[in-house]
Order: structure tokens, then sequence, then C-alpha cells
């Protein structure tokens, strides 16, 4: 009988939901959804596995005054089809920002999350909203310093 020594085993603990909070206006798009995307998959934690969610919400407000370099206002597209012939909508990253500024970040974040059951799962515990105000205060969030 053969026995594989090589399987990592970490006892479940129960842990409580941690809330953080993070305000979208002191940084830039793509530095803040990489850190993002890096916590929620829970690679900061010594019990990382590529398979297991991590036990935390995420926060972020004044997603409408989001910084980004460069020229990406005019430049920057995002596409979207409605499966239509003839049915592909382009909108330019200000015109967006003005309508739906949450699917920028949105967008941004999903993008860097995996593509598979654990990456949708993993887009559900992230609130995103376009000023100040949240609904999530009774949780007590935690501030989270990205730098």
């Amino acid at each position: 009988m053969k026995i594989n020594k090589n399987k990592t085993i970490i006892k479940e603990t129960e842990e409580t939901i941690n809330w953080y909070i993070v305000d979208a206006k002191e940084y830039r798009l793509g530095r803040l959804s990489s850190k993002i995307a890096y916590i929620l998959k829970n690679k900061d934690n010594i019990n990382y596995l590529p398979y297991k969610q991590g036990k935390l919400k995420i926060i972020i407000i004044n997603s409408q005054q989001i910084q980004i370099t460069g020229n990406k206002n005019k430049q920057k597209t995002y596409k979207r089809h409605s499966g239509r012939p003839g049915g592909l909508k382009v909108e330019v990253f200000e015109k967006l920002q003005k309508r739906i500024p949450n699917r920028i970040l949105e967008h941004a974040i999903r993008g860097m999350l995996p593509k598979n059951s654990l990456g949708r799962q993993l887009m559900k515990n992230i609130k995103i909203y376009p000023n100040n105000l949240h609904p999530h205060t009774n949780h007590k969030p935690i501030k989270l310093n990205i730098d």
C-alpha cells in the first residue's frame, strides 16, 4: 500500500469574516486592483492554498475618483457585446466613469482573478461604491493600507 506523504493538510480554524475598507481616490487603478486581487486570493496569509477562499470582504469607496496615468481618460476603451450581429458597444474610460464608475474597478479586478468558479466566488466578496457612503458600518471595517 502506497501512502502519499506530499499532501499538505491545513486544519480548518473558526475565523470570523474580516471586513476591510479602501479609499480608491488615493490610489491608481492598476496598483489598487492588483493589490485587492492579491488580498482576495488570500496570498498574504500564511495558510494560503490556491483553491481556498479567504474569510474576508473588501469595501471600496470613492470609485468615481479613481486615478489613472497618462492619456488613458480618452484612450482606454471598454467593450461589451450584446451577442447579436453588430452588437458591439465601445465606451471610453471618461464616459464610463461618469455613467457607471463601479464597472471600471470590477473589470480590472476580475481580470486579475482566476477565470473559474473560485474567481466568481471571490468577486462576490468585493463591495464597490461610487462615493464614501456605504451600508456596512455595522461590520466595523478596518482601513486597509495598500502601500
